[in-house]
């Protein structure tokens, strides 16, 4: 990735790509309070156990940890209370009709701030990888490193 596409990230769920092969991705907003959006511009977040449910036809991203901000009140945001995503109509209904009909799982894959400065969530429409898929995926990844590696030293 870009040093630019970098500049608004917030937090990356590196398991998910290794934990699952995504099909589809869909950028959602996020329904947030006032003392969530501030604690995001610290940069505090965690989306690595979290995964995203649609429920009576919303979608729900369940278990994001957005710790408490720092100089927040008593008015302050729970941390891990189910947060509304924003998508259109026919996303949801694809989302939903996925889950239901096929199987799938619809996993966060990065959480950031957009050009506008809007909370945006990356979110994947993905299938779970077998114990050998990761093993092969693993093995792809040390050869590639192991390549770079030989290249910088004698190339």
């Amino acid at each position: 990735m870009k040093k630019d596409a970098d500049k608004g990230l917030i937090a990356v769920n590196r398991r998910a790509r290794f934990d699952y092969e995504i099909e589809d991705t869909f950028e959602a907003g996020l329904q947030l309070v006032g003392t969530e959006v501030k604690s995001l511009r610290e940069g505090k977040a965690n989306i690595a156990e979290s995964y995203v449910s649609p429920e009576k036809g919303e979608v729900w991203l369940i278990n994001a940890d957005i710790p408490r901000f720092s100089h927040g009140n008593r008015n302050n945001h729970e941390p891990r209370r189910p947060r509304k995503l924003l998508l259109h109509k026919k996303e949801m209904n694809k989302l939903a009709g996925s889950v239901q009909r096929e199987g799938r799982t619809i996993v966060p894959l990065r959480l950031f701030f957009n050009d506008r400065g809007l909370a945006k969530l990356q979110i994947g429409l993905a299938k779970g990888k077998k114990t050998v898929d990761k093993r092969e995926t693993k093995k792809e990844r040390d050869w590639n490193r192991a390549k770079q590696r030989i290249l910088k030293t004698y190339g």
